[in-house]
């Protein structure tokens, strides 16, 4: 039986590059469609256009021949909010409609947990009402809305919810904690750290995804949360970081009120490195339920939350040199550090 082809949109992306190199294990032909040039070792093993997701001609070409579509293309929440809608409704529609009309078995769409709002419960649930903060939140609730609307068409579309997910390529604000644990110093933290905040292993939602492509139509065509089986606190997680540091340093923790009240007028500024979600939440609790995910998909994480932040800390050591000095708005560079670059040399 000949491998089915799939289509990762935002393939050149951390998760996109990830789930690439997962398939390609597998045997599958693999297309990309990014923004971003596909420059990685694997760029002569796949068909890579550079093309936007807004753009329907770029998906209809990306589209052709294709079994499977991965829509991981998003814009991410430093992005402008007009970027935001435009990528994530405009973007997803344009996928979908484009999916329906080649023939496509399965279309599996990427969501996030930022779609739960600032909840007053945990675990959460599939089934729980949605409430997305922010422009990146109310995009991420509406965009599953349209992937409901291609559901009734009779078109299969799986929805994951995955929660943060770290890893090898991943970057962005998890650069913050592993280039002060590179240097020796102590890692501030926004409250007590005593909150259990879920993460999860790229390698873990790559098989989840492929699960989804791969299992009865029936039984994956609905939604499904997505994180790491196994969390501790927040501060004991990000301790492991440190300790795999060797340096002897440690989460040192502030009182939240103060901070976050501190970091909005920083955003205000442009001199804050965190947007308004992370630092939102990140005294808060935040984990949710994968008993559905483990029930109908047989999903089994394999890594811990230490263990996934160890495993990404330690590829940052070993690529550090190649973007060192570079920073930007994506998972796949460095976010600036502002006016922490500043505060770590008190730590």
């Amino acid at each position: 039986m000949t491998p089915s082809t799939f289509l990762i949109t935002g393939g050149a992306g951390f998760l996109g590059i990830n789930l690439v190199r997962y398939l390609l294990e597998r045997g599958h032909p693999v297309v990309s469609l990014d923004i971003a040039d596909f420059n990685y070792p694997e760029r002569n093993r796949v068909r890579a256009i550079k093309g936007d997701i807004r753009d329907r001609s770029s998906v209809d070409r990306a589209m052709e021949g294709v079994q499977i579509v991965v829509h991981a293309a998003a814009a991410l929440p430093l992005y402008k909010k007009e970027d935001i809608f435009s990528t994530d409704l405009d973007g997803t529609r344009n996928v979908l409609q484009s999916a329906l009309e080649h023939g496509v078995e399965r279309v599996i769409h990427i969501s996030s947990t930022a779609v739960y709002g600032i909840p007053d419960h945990h675990p959460l649930y599939e089934d729980d009402p949605l409430h997305g903060v922010g422009p990146y939140g109310e995009a991420k609730v509406k965009a599953e809305q349209i992937c409901l609307e291609y559901r009734a068409k009779g078109m299969c579309v799986p929805i994951i919810r995955p929660k943060s997910f770290v890893g090898p390529e991943r970057l962005g604000v998890f650069a913050l904690l592993y280039d002060w644990a590179k240097d020796g110093k102590n890692f501030p933290m926004i409250g007590s750290g005593n909150n259990r905040y879920q993460l999860l292993d790229v390698e873990d939602l790559c098989e989840a995804i492929y699960r989804c492509a791969t299992l009865d139509r029936d039984r994956v065509n609905d939604t499904f949360n997505i994180g790491a089986k196994e969390f501790t606190t927040m501060r004991e997680d990000y301790q492991a970081v440190l300790d795999a540091a060797g340096f002897g340093k440690k989460i040192i923790p502030f009182p939240a009120a103060p901070v976050i009240w501190t970091l909005r007028i920083l955003e205000a500024l442009r001199l804050s490195p965190l947007y308004k979600w992370v630092y939102e939440t990140a005294a808060t609790d935040s984990f949710v339920s994968i008993e559905k995910a483990e029930r109908v998909l047989g999903f089994t994480p394999k890594y811990s939350n230490k263990e996934a932040l160890v495993r990404n800390y330690r590829w940052y050591i070993e690529h550090v040199q190649e973007f060192e000095g570079a920073s930007g708005v994506s998972h796949r560079v460095p976010w600036k550090q502002g006016v922490l670059r500043l505060a770590k040399i008190l730590f």
